[in-house]
């Protein structure tokens, strides 16, 4: 997944190492701590698991001490691919069409015809509206007493 490549760890990394410890070394109930309270994840068994499989798969390195967690192990953890930032499991109901996870948008949407000769209209945006289209690309600029703004393309006001 991410490799990071440091070093040494950022100073902010190690704060928070040490506001989640007592001893210098992290034990389960350290890390699921920080999991619930820094991390945001639910305060549940799922995520006390999570810390127990932490400790499970970092248990084999020199780095690791006998009581948990120390400082380098912790940095490992946070840049490995137990904490990832994507999620790899599938969670959610994946048995929607396809086009179902997309989001159609239209670029221009306001133009009856290219880019650079074509007018500034609101029959595109009607039509890609009735398409489907969930996004609408709008220009706006203030107008001449900026107090409120227009849809303008180029010179054309929609």
């Amino acid at each position: 997944m991410f490799k990071l490549k440091v070093a040494e760890p950022p100073e902010e990394i190690n704060n928070i190492f040490y506001r989640y410890t007592q001893n210098g070394t992290m034990n389960i109930d350290e890390l699921y701590n920080f999991l619930v309270h820094f991390q945001g994840e639910e305060s549940d068994d799922a995520t006390l698991r999570h810390a127990q499989a932490v400790f499970h798969s970092l248990r084999h390195l020199n780095i690791f001490q006998r009581r948990g967690l120390h400082f380098d192990a912790f940095f490992r953890y946070l840049f490995g691919d137990l904490n990832g930032p994507l999620n790899d499991q599938v969670h959610q109901d994946m048995n929607a069409p396809l086009a179902h996870y997309f989001l159609y948008t239209g670029h221009n949407s306001y133009l009856t015809g290219n880019q650079l000769s074509s007018e500034s209209s609101t029959a595109p945006i009607i039509k890609a509206l009735k398409k489907g289209v969930r996004v609408i690309e709008l220009d706006l600029w203030p107008n001449s007493r900026e107090d409120d703004v227009e849809v303008r393309h180029g010179g054309y006001e929609i």
